[in-house]
């Protein structure tokens, strides 16, 4: 994702949208002076007189970096006794042990006691030119109604809750309320199904759900009661609704159905805390995967909440007294880690975007030079550093990014350069071997673990082993490719699993085939991502008929996009469909989805090695067929 990040005090910091592992932003640089100033934190590390002998420190002496910091940032109830229990090699990850703390107070209760009027959250409406502004004390007030209104309702500690609302203020409170009677929080992104959110209730065990009547973005409303009503059918272990009023628009209420603002106005203001252990679930939070069943990944208390506030404070130089905004969906990781937790555990004004970037003029957001220097020269005045920044659902927080860096280091466009504190990455090829030489590609990992990265999978330990440290034992796997330059930089080249990313959404190809696989006339298909000018990503879906059906493959294509629609979400929707005889396979039946993926791009002078191949006529069929879709829609 780009991030944009101002020089000056008191401006705001705008990030255009979530998209996965990849961000864009504006941001100010470390202007120099003392170190201590920079860090307070660095008195205490030997040698650390610069930011390269800081991130030196960071993953030489991580013990003493991340427990000085955990100390120093965080307020906790019980201190920890041990700064991390770690061994990737095994598969397990404790960080902070013996500490007990609570998140909520961090990121409201201290900020309360030194600055009760300061504005908390600055809730952009989807109507243009309309917002609100919500400080810390009516912040903290919001969210002790709705934990003690959750707790009347029979909420308990460790239940998992989903949040299935737009952003909004009263989104952010059920976040922290969760956090604050150490309810588990689970929001799903409202654009969204209701299959795809019955399949995360019922993989989340939820007994809970918290939505609005209806939902505003982009002019349009959206009809989330409606959608939660129809999840309900496929979820018997639900037992409540609570429902927000967003608009005026009455809904229909049933026996599970709560309304929220009424209930919360019953409760007290004051909501006692609990206490929580820092390796307690704080949140899950599902992603797509390439086996086509999402995953929900776990996030916990204390490494989390530390990672998220100092990847905010040091990527984007965060000042008290500047107002943050990160545009993205609070249904996202970008939105978790920086429109919610690391600006309000740092005391900041974070903004609430409740529109889409696309509304009312659309926004590209592929991350290539051409886009940074848009970004840089019109948005940023031509003056603002833009930084491209790599991480994930995974790892919580940025991993890699231009800043922080010493004072007047370089920025290449479309680049993510530099790894954070605590990140050490690692390029690995085919084979397993540590690529230790500059100007090399292969697959970027991280050796050591890091206080924000995912646990688990949430009742699925064995698959989040055999996803991310499996493949590369001791190490941490990414599911990306990178290349390191010449000077030690690493840029990011794309996916190795089979996921797509589309409008900053995280799409298992799998998951796409599994769902158009359902179509009465679909025998087989494959799912190949593109580059797409507004998106990003789309999805360029391949169909082989079954025998028999006679369908239009402009009939065929509409009917595709409305199964996807509403078996996934409207995003999801593919942007081409191409029927064709047969598949290019190897001679063991697997898809060469690597030739697909080349004929989509135009790039048929790059198929490579194709020796595997069962069946080359099956290539040039679908040259020629992707040829004419292409010619037929430009003439359309």
């Amino acid at each position: 994702m780009a991030w944009l990040l101002p020089r000056a005090c008191c401006l705001k910091v705008f990030c255009q949208s979530s998209r996965g592992p990849f961000s864009s932003g504006i941001a100010r640089s470390w202007s120099g002076g003392p170190l201590t100033a920079y860090m307070p934190e660095a008195v205490a590390f030997a040698g650390s007189r610069d930011h390269p002998g800081l991130y030196k420190v960071s993953v030489e002496q991580v013990d003493e970096f991340w427990g000085a910091l955990g100390r120093s940032r965080l307020m906790w109830i019980n201190p920890f006794h041990s700064v991390k229990d770690c061994n990737l090699q095994q598969g397990w990850v404790s960080w902070f042990l013996g500490g007990q703390l609570n998140v909520a107070v961090n990121c409201l209760d201290r900020h309360v006691h030194t600055a009760p009027n300061k504005v908390a959250l600055i809730w952009e409406k989807d109507e243009p030119g309309k917002e609100v502004r919500v400080t810390y004390r009516e912040l903290l007030e919001l969210t002790c109604r709705l934990g003690n209104t959750l707790k009347r309702q029979g909420v308990k500690r460790g239940d998992r809750v989903i949040i299935y609302m737009p952003p909004c203020p009263l989104a952010v409170a059920s976040i922290l309320a969760c956090a604050r009677i150490g309810a588990v929080h689970t929001v799903v992104f409202a654009g969204f199904s209701s299959e795809a959110l019955a399949d995360r209730i019922r993989d989340a065990q939820s007994e809970t759900v918290i939505t609005v009547n209806q939902a505003l973005r982009g002019g349009k409303v959206i009809e989330l009661k409606q959608t939660v009503d129809q999840a309900m059918h496929a979820c018997p272990l639900v037992k409540r609704v609570l429902v927000s009023m967003r608009t005026e628009q009455k809904v229909p209420m049933s026996e599970l159905d709560v309304p929220l603002e009424e209930e919360m106005m019953k409760e007290d203001v004051c909501c006692e805390p609990a206490v929580m252990e820092s390796e307690d679930l704080l949140f899950l939070l599902y992603t797509s995967g390439s086996t086509g069943k999402p995953k929900g990944l776990v996030h916990s208390q204390a490494g989390y909440l530390l990672y998220t506030a100092i990847t905010h404070k040091y990527v984007f130089d965060y000042h008290d007294g500047d107002i943050f905004g990160c545009m993205a969906d609070i249904g996202w990781i970008t939105g978790h880690s920086y429109v919610v937790y690391g600006p309000l555990c740092n005391g900041g004004t974070t903004v609430l975007f409740e529109s889409t970037p696309v509304y009312p003029n659309p926004v590209g957001e592929p991350i290539n030079t051409e886009a940074w220097e848009w970004y840089f020269n019109v948005v940023g005045d031509a003056r603002c550093p833009v930084v491209d920044t790599w991480w994930q659902t995974e790892t919580g927080g940025i991993c890699i990014s231009p800043r922080p860096s010493s004072p007047g280091d370089e920025i290449l466009p479309g680049m993510a350069m530099r790894p954070f504190f605590g990140i050490s990455p690692a390029l690995l090829d085919e084979k397993g071997n540590i690529l230790t030489q500059n100007n090399v590609s292969g697959a970027l990992c991280i050796s050591q673990a890091w206080p924000g990265m995912a646990r688990t999978i949430y009742n699925d330990h064995k698959r989040f082993l055999e996803t991310y440290l499996m493949p590369y034992p001791g190490f941490f796997f990414t599911g990306d490719g990178a290349y390191r330059t010449s000077q030690g930089y690493y840029q990011l080249t794309g996916r190795l699993d089979d996921v797509i990313n589309v409008s900053g959404h995280r799409l298992g190809t799998a998951e796409l085939e599994d769902t158009v696989n359902q179509h009465r006339a679909v025998a087989e298909s494959a799912v190949i991502g593109f580059p797409h000018k507004i998106k990003g990503e789309g999805a360029y879906v391949f169909i082989v008929l079954k025998k028999g059906i006679d369908v239009s493959q402009e009939r065929l294509s509409n009917e595709l996009k409305e199964l996807v629609s509403k078996k996934i979400a409207k995003y999801a929707s593919p942007e081409y469909v191409q029927v064709t005889k047969r598949l290019p396979k190897t001679r063991s039946g697997k898809i060469m989805r690597r030739v697909l993926k080349k004929i989509v791009e135009d790039k048929t002078d790059e198929l490579g090695d194709l020796t595997t191949l069962d069946d080359h006529e099956a290539v040039e069929e679908i040259i020629e067929g992707h040829k004419r879709l292409l010619q037929e829609e430009q003439g359309q």
